[in-house]
């Protein structure tokens, strides 16, 4: 009877570990499905290593890749391929956020009931939130310079334009031989394949005094009595060439809103040290500016920021953009979003997956980055500065909010730097544009910025077509 009981508990004990791990199976088929279907070695989906079935399309419908049994093909205009292939992505994978390594499951049309059957063997056709046309908008305006610009919807996530230069011709590599160029340096085959927008961090100059101005905000109930007197050079120390601030040029008594207007090297050095450098670390890492941001589960590069307690020179230099202050143009772009969306940035996305329900009520939000009201506050400024600073006629009519940006980056020439986002209710756009070595950002990187959102243009509900 006993050696009964011990075999039945041994069969139950048996039995529930058989469906436990039937239902850890089901749940790792579910989660990582389409991950084992797209694994390299099914040859039923890869020929030759390249993936044979699926087409990648931009917002517009637009093909801008197609993979078959007899190849991989991209669009068949040159600047196009280089504009967008960043975020088509290769086959080879040298660009693990492009869409085509991204977003493969989908290319090959698996599905948890059929698995990756097709009858057709073509696969599926997904389409992506970039505008092609302000791809090569944007790529034509970098004009061959090193640079990233990004532009997305505030309120849905969708990002309609992601260009990184220097870029490549995906058609050119597709069939590289490596034994055909072996004097090939590795450093610059690499640069090609970096994606600036999401993978780099850099000197946020100018811009960064969006971040200081919230702190104000926040912390200086008295900011509107706030006056400095800006003489050029603002020296900090006596005689010590270190310790000045300098400013392009003399900009008199400033207050608050003047100075975030003037772009005040002096102000803001002022202003940081009275906010604190406690403060300021409280502040950068609100605005999310020191964690990845995660695009369809690819992350990007995390900001760095180094606010000293101890010394007033270099914090006030942080407060400025300069020092050792390194951020993601992806991040930046989210933090326009943000003061854009009264405080609450949405997250971005490539993947075309917005429903008219999500237009209306807006992407996933990433949280509250700012108080409505310092957003509010902030968004006044950002508008006073394209009125006093760049011209509202300069952006086609649009409801523009901007701050340039000049950021040292230790050669003859500074990067140059335009962020912000336009307010109409049919252009919800934020967006961010550096260009390395370029010079001043409202004379270099502010045109780009114009050129690119007047590529895109207006969006329309069902209802308005």
């Amino acid at each position: 009877m006993r050696k009964q009981e011990r075999r039945a508990w041994i069969c139950l004990m048996l039995a529930m570990v058989l469906v436990a791990g039937i239902g850890v199976f089901g749940y790792r088929l579910v989660k990582n499905g389409g991950k084992w279907a797209s694994f390299y070695g099914n040859t039923q989906i890869y020929t030759d290593g390249y993936i044979n079935r699926g087409t990648v399309k931009d917002r517009n419908g637009e093909e801008l890749l197609t993979a078959t049994p007899e190849g991989v093909f991209y669009s068949p205009d040159r600047v196009t391929r280089l504009a967008t292939v960043h975020a088509v992505g290769d086959p080879a994978g040298n660009i693990p956020a492009g869409a085509i390594n991204m977003f493969r499951s989908q290319l090959i049309g698996y599905d948890l009931m059929n698995g990756t059957y097709d009858t057709t063997a073509n696969g599926k056709s997904i389409s992506l939130t970039i505008d092609a046309n302000a791809n090569r908008e944007a790529y034509y305006a970098l004009d061959g310079r090193t640079g990233a610009v990004g532009v997305y919807n505030w309120k849905t996530g969708e990002i309609v334009c992601m260009v990184s230069n220097p870029s490549f011709d995906p058609q050119d590599y597709l069939y590289y031989d490596e034994q055909s160029d072996e004097d090939e340096e590795d450093e610059e085959e690499e640069s090609i394949y970096f994606n600036n927008f999401l993978d780099a961090t850099m000197a946020p100059g100018s811009t960064f005094k969006l971040v200081t101005s919230a702190a104000v905000i926040d912390t200086m109930p008295d900011r509107d009595q706030f006056e400095f007197e800006c003489d050029g050079v603002n020296q900090l120390i006596d005689d010590r060439e270190d310790s000045q601030l300098v400013c392009v040029r003399e900009h008199g008594t400033v207050d608050f809103r003047e100075a975030l207007a003037e772009s005040c090297n002096g102000a803001f050095g002022a202003l940081t040290r009275e906010v604190g450098a406690d403060t300021m670390k409280k502040y950068v890492k609100k605005a999310g500016l020191t964690e990845p941001v995660d695009v369809n589960g690819v992350q990007t590069a995390a900001g760095s920021f180094d606010f000293p307690d101890d010394n007033d020179v270099r914090l006030s230099w942080a407060g400025i953009g300069q020092a050792g202050d390194l951020v993601n143009p992806c991040a930046m772009m989210v933090y326009m979003g943000a003061i854009a969306n009264g405080g609450e940035p949405v997250q971005p996305s490539l993947f075309k997956s917005a429903t008219f329900i999500k237009e209306k009520m807006g992407g996933k939000s990433l949280g509250r980055y700012i108080d409505k009201d310092t957003a509010a506050e902030l968004k006044s400024m950002m508008k006073n500065n394209v009125v006093e600073s760049y011209g509202e006629d300069n952006f086609y009519g649009y409801d523009m909010y901007a701050k340039s940006g000049t950021a040292e980056n230790g050669t003859d020439t500074p990067d140059a730097w335009f962020v912000g986002f336009t307010g109409d209710d049919n252009a919800p756009y934020a967006f961010v544009v550096w260009v390395k070595d370029g010079g001043y950002g409202s004379e270099v990187a502010a045109p780009i910025a114009a050129r690119v959102i007047n590529a895109i243009g207006p969006v329309y509900s069902e209802e308005e077509y």
